[in-house]
């Protein structure tokens, strides 16, 4: 405009700038950039919840017209309204509109208080600057973990198959003592009847007639049932046996008839422990042992059924934590988790109480294995009984992190293992603009 007149030129950049003035003061504050659209200038503007169309002028002027606050984004008019703090640098976020120009610095960046007597710094660069560190540093334990984590799922595979071996070895030995078992029986059962007819012939005076039903004689059935008199009855040796026998390791009956028998019945340096020397009690000795094998054997198995029922995770990945418990002492008390068992706390005293046995998977339906329960504790002296939650977390060792009490007899607990790492990790909203 250097064609016009000076005068006019004057008057038309007083008018510039007034104009240029009349914008700045127009600047929408508080507002994100996903909601700019809402507020282009314009003639009018429409309350975002759609109640009110008020002039656009009435946009950040101190006075609340739309009830949802949406025409005071930038100052303190509207008690439901929200101020956006931009925080280059940092993470933005939402405050309350009324602590906009109160005189303390909500936002990292400032722009809650244009227009206050604080003298607010930007600290959102060294605010971002550390949560970048501790993002990187959970990055990094997440990869270590999970390196750590696959470790420990090849390990619950191998030992998954080895339980299952196990569980088949025996199942086997359990057939097989069956088999030996209802043999023993059978041999019990015929060494009660011949023990019945001896003692029947003995009481009738004939030691001849128990003779009939004669076996061979075995080095293990003489050192069952005879014993030296002297030396308080001494268990004779193998080498006193099978010299007993005439130097073999068995004896028929005629052979019996004409050495032992005269032997066990009239000599006084020996003498025959029970009066069957047709093996009930070894018979029943053995059977015992039998039974009680098979017993074991069945417990075992029970018990290994039982450990293989439970969900140690898609991969097996939480079988190692089975068999293992995990301390951490808080003040007078020390808590012992053992996964897949039983929580506990002992007092400095010595005094143990159940805070809960193993219940169940209790995590989120994106992953159920971020927490377990333990319930049917001790009871609670105000009632009922105690109870822990366990929140997994990740970390690169295995160990119990802490304990609370947050209401009475409901404990939560804190466990980190590398198989509570998951491959994906939701960085924080963080700008990275400089």
């Amino acid at each position: 405009f250097t064609f016009l007149p000076s005068d006019m030129r004057l008057h038309v950049i007083i008018a510039a700038v007034c104009w240029c003035g009349l914008v700045d003061s127009r600047k929408i504050r508080g507002i994100s950039s996903s909601y700019k659209r809402f507020y282009r200038e314009r003639k009018s503007f429409l309350c975002i919840d759609g109640s009110k169309v008020i002039p656009f002028e009435q946009v950040n002027d101190d006075y609340c017209d739309c009830e949802d606050g949406s025409d005071e984004p930038g100052t303190s008019a509207c008690p439901r309204g929200r101020f956006y703090c931009t925080n280059l640098g940092f993470r933005p976020h939402y405050i309350p509109s009324s602590r906009v120009n109160d005189g303390i610095c909500d936002c990292c960046d400032a722009s809650d208080e244009y227009n206050s007597h604080a003298h607010c710094q930007n600290t959102c660069w060294n605010l971002g600057q550390r949560e970048r560190a501790y993002v990187e540093g959970q990055m990094r334990t997440l990869d270590e973990g999970l390196q750590l984590k696959q470790q420990l799922i090849e390990e619950g595979v191998l030992l998954w198959r080895e339980k299952q071996s196990q569980l088949r070895e025996l199942q086997q030995a359990a057939e097989d003592l069956q088999i030996k078992l209802e043999d023993h029986r059978k041999r019990k059962h015929e060494a009660d009847r011949r023990k019945e007819q001896t003692l029947k012939a003995l009481e009738a005076g004939d030691g001849g007639k128990c003779l009939e039903t004669f076996n061979p004689l075995t080095v293990d059935e003489v050192q069952a049932k005879v014993a030296l008199v002297h030396d308080e009855e001494r268990v004779l040796s193998e080498d006193e046996a099978v010299a007993l026998l005439g130097g073999g390791h068995q004896m028929d009956l005629t052979k019996f008839q004409h050495t032992l028998w005269d032997i066990l019945t009239k000599g006084d340096s020996v003498k025959v422990s029970s009066i069957d020397l047709l093996s009930a009690e070894w018979e029943a000795t053995n059977l015992k042992k039998v039974e009680e094998a098979y017993e074991t054997v069945n417990m075992e198995i029970s018990d290994l059924q039982k450990k293989l029922a439970l969900d140690y995770g898609t991969d097996w990945e939480f079988l190692f934590l089975n068999s293992q418990c995990y301390k951490l002492k808080v003040y007078e008390y020390t808590y012992t988790l053992c996964p897949f068992n039983q929580v506990t706390q002992k007092s400095t005293a010595g005094t143990e109480v159940s805070l809960g046995k193993w219940g169940m998977w209790a995590g989120t339906p994106k992953n159920q294995y971020s927490q377990m329960v333990y319930e049917n504790g001790e009871p609670c002296w105000q009632g009922g009984s105690r109870s822990t939650t366990v929140t997994l977390t990740c970390g690169t060792e295995t160990a119990l992190r802490s304990v609370k009490e947050p209401s009475k007899c409901q404990y939560i607990m804190d466990f980190q293992t590398p198989v509570a790492c998951q491959p994906v990790l939701k960085q924080r909203g963080i700008h990275s603009e400089l």
